[in-house]
């Protein structure tokens, strides 16, 4: 029997996309993808996507199932370590508000945010699931820009 590899894209919802968008990619850097202006958001976070819908218009159908939630969700970002400084001054820097700091039993520690739409926005070191620490990302405060294929 096989399993997954991996997490490929995760999914949370936002009823204003602009202000979503624009959390997305001026305060976290992430290069948007693809946009549909009623329906949809995609940001690539490394060798994975984050999909961003408009909750309504996604549990309409279309050539995919229907989908949605009710409520804020909540994504986690693997940072290293040693940048959630550089994270907290980022945060700073565009006034969002840090809701919440965690020292975990594993080690490791997270910072909570929250993105225009609710939704709970998660900066921790992998190490809070007993995995190591990723590759050092280009600095928040340059996030590295999209190459063209």
């Amino acid at each position: 029997m096989t399993t997954p590899l991996a997490i490929l894209e995760t999914v949370l919802y936002a009823e204003d996309l602009d202000a979503a968008e624009r959390f997305y990619r001026e305060v976290l850097g992430l290069p948007l993808v693809a946009r549909n202006d009623r329906l949809f958001r995609f940001f690539r976070v490394g060798g994975a996507m984050l999909l961003l819908f408009h909750p309504e218009t996604a549990r309409a159908s279309r050539d995919v199932p229907a989908h949605g939630a009710r409520g804020p969700g909540h994504v986690c970002f693997a940072v290293p370590e040693r940048e959630l400084e550089l994270w907290r001054r980022r945060l700073a820097e565009h006034r969002v508000a840090i809701e919440h700091e965690h020292r975990w039993p594993n080690g490791g520690r997270s910072l909570y945010v929250r993105d225009p739409a609710g939704n709970s926005v998660e900066f921790a070191s992998p190490r809070i699931w007993g995995l190591p620490d990723p590759h050092p990302a280009p600095s928040p405060s340059h996030p590295q820009q999209p190459t063209p294929d």
